[in-house]
């Protein structure tokens, strides 16, 4: 049966769900049935009913799967009200900001019985599926840490592209709109996902920035999980040559090396780095959940660590401003670039080593921040203790 599937943000990052939905029309496998977005919707091949308001929309058009791709601050509200008229939800990363969206939007899943995927797509990419198989067979042996690090480059249009747009705060409820807690999520949702449920108990965190924003550009972090292991992260939208994004397996036997998101996966014996191509469409998952129970990819349960972390976020102290000598200013604005000298071995460094910014020879470092994570006893996470720089 085809699913009715309507679409809540369908400009900005919304043209991509646009075009995933168009595959899934073709197939036969979804009806779009409407879009919604409080600008004009710009032309396209999907043509649907527009719709201003998305509690109009629910009511008129009826869907059976909701898409939100709205602003981070209003996914729980606009998530709510889609499970609260009937619909399973694919809700776009990050899913909420703090533990208590977490655990007020899992609640409504408890009551109306719906279901809600995240749109944490690298977790259905093949190569990450054959990395954790190869870890389970003993390849890399015994994991002792993992890291990703990544180093993109945004301008000054990117931070003004949205009125919530590198800002901490929106009206009162977090936005984070942050390197670690937006574009550069996937790669540390997948670190996580490769450590399989081991929970994070500490983090420290160091937070640059090289703007006036509100949020990190820059950052590293170290989540300590439960076993004693870290996951290093260490990313930046102010870097030098591009490196998309790598996951590094350190293991007894050798390291285990995923590219994001390219798909390309390098095991201990292989020569140099290989295609592992497919990604499973979330969408298509959710919507065979629907359909026979087909185990969700990204359900919201599996992100409780991940907004853990972003609880610490949302306490930590306000990015470092880094410029003079440090930093190199090109163009004008809104094409002006911003760059850290050295940024790129810097953050390669980290994962190397599985080691903060401020432990390595990197002049603008500062201390962490740092927070311990503890379980109530409903088996929930919570910060319990928090060292501020």
């Amino acid at each position: 049966m085809t699913a009715r599937v309507a679409l809540i943000g369908a400009n900005g990052h919304g043209r991509w769900h646009r075009r995933q939905i168009a595959g899934l029309r073709a197939a036969g496998i979804v009806e779009l049935v409407a879009l919604v977005d409080v600008r004009p919707v710009e032309p396209g091949p999907d043509e649907a009913p527009y719709f201003i308001d998305h509690r109009e929309m629910l009511r008129e058009a009826e869907p059976d799967v909701v898409v939100i791709c709205t602003p981070p601050h209003t996914h729980r509200p606009i998530a709510t009200d889609a499970l609260r008229a009937g619909a399973d939800v694919l809700l776009e990363k990050p899913p909420v900001l703090s533990l208590a969206e977490h655990r007020a939007l899992s609640e409504v899943l408890r009551e109306t019985g719906r279901a809600c995927q995240v749109g944490f797509q690298a977790l259905g990419s093949a190569a990450l599926r054959e990395l954790r198989r190869s870890i389970a067979y003993g390849v890399v042996g015994t994991v002792t840490g993992v890291a990703t690090f990544a180093s993109w480059q945004r301008d000054d249009a990117y931070y003004q592209r949205s009125p919530w747009a590198g800002r901490r705060t929106v009206n009162g409820r977090p936005a984070l709109d942050g390197a670690l807690a937006n574009p550069l999520a996937h790669a540390w949702m997948q670190c996580l996902a490769i450590m399989d449920g081991d929970k994070p108990v500490g983090v420290e965190l160091e937070r640059y920035r090289c703007r006036d924003i509100e949020v990190d550009d820059t950052a590293c972090m170290r989540i300590t999980l439960a076993s004693g292991r870290p996951v290093v992260v260490a990313v930046t939208l102010c870097g030098e040559e591009k490196v998309e994004g790598e996951v590094v397996v350190h293991g007894t036997a050798g390291r285990g090396v995923l590219e994001y998101p390219t798909d390309r996966l390098r095991l201990p014996g292989d020569d140099g780095f290989r295609d592992v191509p497919g990604r499973t469409n979330l969408l298509e998952n959710l919507i065979r959940h629907r359909a026979d129970g087909t185990a969700l990819i990204a359900p919201l349960a599996c992100t409780e660590q991940f907004t853990a972390v972003l609880d610490v976020l949302n306490s930590a102290p306000e990015p470092v401003l880094l410029g003079g000598d440090t930093v190199v200013e090109e163009g004008d604005p809104p094409a002006r670039t911003v760059t850290i000298k050295g940024v790129n071995t810097a953050l390669r460094q980290t994962a190397e080593k599985l080691a903060l910014l401020s432990e390595l020879p990197v002049p603008w470092a500062v201390d962490p921040h740092y927070a311990r994570l503890t379980a109530t006893p409903e088996n929930a996470l919570q910060i319990s203790e928090e060292t501020v720089r």
